[in-house]
């Protein structure tokens, strides 16, 4: 388990572009992961493929601030960052400011929980179909001595 925490936070050094986010996974030492993880799945196969389905993934917690999408939120907010295999086909020209996803809702589903939060950021180090909520999100789902669940979630 401490393995993995520290391989996951050595791999989002080298993986988060400059710039983009400042979500990182927040795993501590010795964190409990809830649930097993599932098989990655492959990308969609169009935009549409990401209105129209529940994903299931990895659902960690960042420090909020200023997001790819140019919005600067803090930690009591409920504001989510997708992974970048979901955002960047949505985003035109390469400005994620501009991006369609930026300011959807979101409900996420963790330990027989939901909360519902609004998209404001990019996460590079998230696997497909991954999301890094902001403190006050992922305690409406567990607490953020958890570092990690184990959840679905889909668009509202």
């Amino acid at each position: 388990m401490l393995f993995q925490t520290i391989l996951t936070r050595t791999l989002s050094l080298f993986l988060l572009p400059i710039g983009f986010t400042t979500a990182a996974p927040a795993a501590a030492p010795g964190a409990v992961i809830i649930g097993e993880p599932e098989a990655s799945s492959s990308s969609p196969s169009s935009p549409e493929d990401l209105t129209t389905r529940s994903f299931s993934s990895r659902i960690t917690w960042y420090n909020t601030g200023l997001g790819a999408c140019g919005i600067s939120s803090n930690d009591g907010q409920l504001v989510v960052v997708l992974n970048a295999a979901q955002f960047d086909p949505s985003t035109p020209n390469g400005n994620p400011n501009r991006n369609s996803l930026c300011g959807r809702r979101i409900r996420v589903n963790a330990n027989g929980r939901s909360v519902t939060v609004t998209l404001v950021d990019r996460c590079a180090g998230c696997p497909y179909g991954g999301l890094d909520l902001s403190p006050a999100a992922f305690s409406a789902l567990a607490s953020t001595s958890a570092g990690v669940l184990q959840g679905s979630w889909d668009w509202v």
